[in-house]
């Protein structure tokens, strides 16, 4: 995902992302540990995609924090 894109969406939908994204990390790991995965590039765009939303979940957080 694109950060505009994240920044579209609410803190609710960045955490539940971010939870879909952790089991996909989780079930890739696994075909890495069996051997059955094939592109293992997907593992470091999952990581980056999951750093990204949790980055902008913070500094939504923040704002939120200081506005009120």
């Amino acid at each position: 995902m694109k950060p505009q894109e994240i920044r579209e969406l609410t803190v609710q939908e960045i955490e539940r992302k971010i939870k879909e994204y952790r089991d996909n990390l989780f079930k890739l790991n696994l075909k890495l540990a069996t051997k059955q995965i094939e592109n293992t590039s997907q593992l470091r765009i999952l990581k980056r995609d999951i750093a990204r939303l949790i980055t902008i979940l913070k500094e939504k957080k923040s704002k939120e924090a200081v506005k009120g």
